[in-house]
C-alpha cells in the first residue's frame, strides 16, 4: 500500500474524459498533444473518442485489447471510480485530473497536468495500491452478483421506506443487528466520502482495514466500526416490507431481497493511483477540506 517508484518509460496512455465539460474535451486534447510529442502512443475511452473526433484512436478501458501502461482520467472522482472498477480485473496505474468539485480522487489540477506527467515520464512519480473492495449478493445459496468497487458498498431504503434491519457477521461471527436507514462498508479511500457524511473517521489509504459505518442508526451507541482488510463482513436482509438497495460507488445499484446476504472482502488485486510526490495526503486533506481555514 505504500507509494512506490515507477522507472519504466511510458510508451501506452489512454485518455478517459467527463465528455459532456468542454473543459474536460479540451484538456484532454491538451493532455495527448503533450504525450504525443514525447512519442507516446494515446488512445481514448471511446466516448472520449466520438467526441473529440478520433474514433480510430478508441480503446475500451477493461476489454480484451492488451490494456495501456496509464489510464489518465480527466474530470471528477465519478470518473475515475467507473475506470477503476472497469480496470479491476487488469489493475493499471490511474492519475485522475480534477475538473472542479471536491476530488480526493482526481487531485491534480489542470495547471499541474503537464508536470505530473513529466514526473511519470520521468519516473519520479509514485504509485499507490489503494484496496478494493469484492462485493457480492448470495440469494438462495447462490451468488447473484459480484463486483468490485473502490470506494464504497451501500445498503440503504428507497425513498419511501421505514427504517430497515441489518444484521452483521465478521468473519462468520455475529456483531450486531442494526436497525437504521442503511450501512456503509468503505475502504480507507472511500472514508472520505458517504461514509465521512454520515460520521465514519477519515482513514489513511496505507492502513489495511475497513470502515463500516451505519446511517442515521436508531440506537445511538451503535458507532462507526474499523476492521481490518483481511475480514469477510456479510450483511443480512431481515427486512420484507420495503426498497431496499445496495450501490456501489454512488454509481451502480442493485434491488435487494428479504433474506439476501451480501458479503464484502477484500478485492484480490489492488486498485492503482498515481500520486506526485510533491503533495502528500494530509495537504490534500487540508486542501479538500478547508482545514485551518476561518
Amino acid at each position: 500500500m505504500t507509494a512506490e517508484k515507477r522507472r519504466t518509460r511510458l510508451s501506452t496512455a489512454t485518455i478517459v474524459a467527463k465528455r459532456q465539460s468542454a473543459d474536460a474535451r479540451a484538456a484532454a486534447r491538451r493532455c495527448a498533444r503533450f504525450l504525443e510529442a514525447r512519442r507516446v502512443e494515446v488512445t481514448f475511452d471511446p466516448a472520449t473518442a466520438r467526441a473529440l473526433g478520433r474514433r480510430g484512436d478508441a480503446r475500451v478501458p477493461g476489454g480484451r485489447a492488451a490494456p495501456s501502461e496509464l489510464y489518465i482520467v480527466i474530470g471528477g472522482d465519478g470518473t475515475l471510480l467507473r475506470v477503476a472498477r472497469e480496470l479491476s480485473a487488469r489493475p493499471r496505474p490511474i492519475l485522475g485530473i480534477n475538473l472542479g468539485g471536491l476530488g480526493f480522487l482526481t487531485e491534480t489540477g489542470p495547471d499541474e497536468m503537464e508536470g505530473v506527467l513529466t514526473e511519470i515520464l520521468e519516473g519520479r512519480h509514485g504509485l499507490e495500491r489503494r484496496i478494493g473492495l469484492e462485493v457480492s449478493i448470495v440469494r438462495g445459496g447462490r451468488t447473484a452478483m459480484r463486483q468490485v468497487t473502490l470506494n464504497d458498498a451501500v445498503i440503504n431504503k428507497g425513498a419511501l421506506a421505514r427504517i430497515i434491519e441489518l444484521g452483521l457477521s465478521i468473519d462468520r461471527a455475529p456483531v450486531t443487528t442494526y436497525k437504521a436507514d442503511g450501512l456503509i462498508v468503505s475502504t480507507p479511500t472511500g472514508s472520505t466520502a458517504y461514509s465521512l457524511s454520515a460520521g465514519g473517521p477519515i482513514v489513511h489509504p496505507h492502513l489495511k482495514a475497513f470502515v463500516i459505518t451505519p446511517i442515521c442508526p436508531h440506537t445511538l451507541s451503535l458507532r462507526p466500526l474499523v476492521v481490518p482488510d483481511d475480514s469477510i463482513a456479510e450483511i443480512s436482509l431481515h427486512t420484507a416490507d420495503s426498497e431496499v438497495y445496495l450501490t456501489l460507488d454512488g454509481q451502480v445499484g442493485h434491488a435487494l431481497r428479504i433474506k439476501d446476504r451480501i458479503r464484502v472482502r477484500r478485492s484480490r488485486q489492488p486498485i492503482l493511483m498515481v500520486r506526485s510526490r510533491s503533495r502528500s495526503y494530509f495537504e490534500v486533506l487540508r486542501h479538500k477540506l478547508h482545514w485551518g481555514e476561518r
